[in-house]
């Protein structure tokens, strides 16, 4: 019995530190980021670059989420959305987080080093840093404009993966870098809709709170807006073709579509489907323009 209970002590610690570096959020990042490695090269991405590079911006993702976890431990025990986290319930000391998010960031760093260039292990940290320590540490409570300050360090994977393949940075990885700055405030602020009383109740800031679920409503559709401009960038300065210009349209229509319903309050939880369509959006959109990029290397 006591080797049983054992066992399964260590395979709920084990889930607690995967939980630590929000998977599902770093699984997003990285396609964004296999998508900025492709789409910066019209031959085969290394496969050392392609393997550890990706390892390492994960493993700086989760060790800047693994801070993040930290730092709100009190914020996310208040929430209805976050207070079965390990930290939120004691199952992980900060102590352990903190040296849990350390060794992920040091190990992806060296691997950025070794196996992609200096300057992707450089901007893998600052966006590390502007993560875990100026949004997390500092905006998040600071001002209702966190979102949209905050959101360059999580829009940066797409710039850090080209970056792991050239070396260097240039227009097209900046913009893919716009495109995701321009999609984080409506897919943030939908959801703090959502969750408005639950932010409220922590003291955060977030735009509803501060401002009112209108204005909020007013700037998600704004926002939404620059969104499908910015989305048609790409096909614009010819870095992509039609199959994504088609793609980028119909999936900007949709969530635009979603904005103005959210605006109107036409619908029962349009603010949690936004929020979900949204997710949608960003990985279909990168997985146009992947498909775009191989369909005109092959005609």
């Amino acid at each position: 019995m006591a080797t049983v209970t054992g066992e399964h002590q260590r395979q709920g610690l084990w889930r607690d530190y995967l939980e630590l570096t929000k998977p599902r959020v770093v699984l997003m990042m990285l396609v964004t980021s296999l998508v900025g490695m492709f789409l910066a090269t019209r031959a085969g991405v290394p496969w050392t670059v392609l393997v550890f590079g990706n390892l390492g911006i994960g493993l700086c993702a989760g060790g800047a989420a693994a801070v993040n976890h930290v730092v709100d431990r009190r914020i996310d025990a208040m929430m209805a959305r976050t207070h079965k986290r390990p930290l939120a319930e004691g199952r992980v000391s900060p102590l352990a987080g903190l040296s849990f998010a350390l060794l992920l960031s040091l190990s992806g760093l060296v691997l950025l080093l070794v196996y992609t260039n200096a300057l992707a292990a450089w901007l893998t940290l600052a966006s590390l840093l502007g993560y875990a320590l100026i949004y997390t540490g500092f905006l998040k409570r600071a001002t209702p404009q966190n979102i949209v300050i905050g959101g360059l360090a999580g829009a940066a994977p797409p710039l850090l993966g080209w970056v792991a393949v050239t070396g260097h940075v240039t227009a097209e990885p900046l913009l893919l870098v716009l495109i995701i700055f321009a999609w984080t405030p409506p897919h943030f602020w939908a959801l703090a809709i959502h969750r408005k009383a639950e932010y409220a109740k922590a003291d955060i800031p977030m735009l509803p709170v501060t401002h009112g679920e209108h204005y909020t409503k007013v700037h998600i559709l704004l926002y939404t807006l620059v969104l499908l401009a910015v989305s048609l960038l790409p096909f614009v300065i010819h870095m992509s073709g039609l199959l994504y210009l088609v793609c980028a349209l119909v999936l900007g229509a949709r969530f635009l579509h979603w904005a103005w319903v959210l605006y109107r309050g036409t619908a029962p939880h349009a603010a949690i489907n936004t929020f979900k369509y949204s997710i949608y959006y960003l990985l279909l959109l990168f997985i146009a323009l992947l498909v775009d990029h191989y369909l005109v290397l092959n005609l």
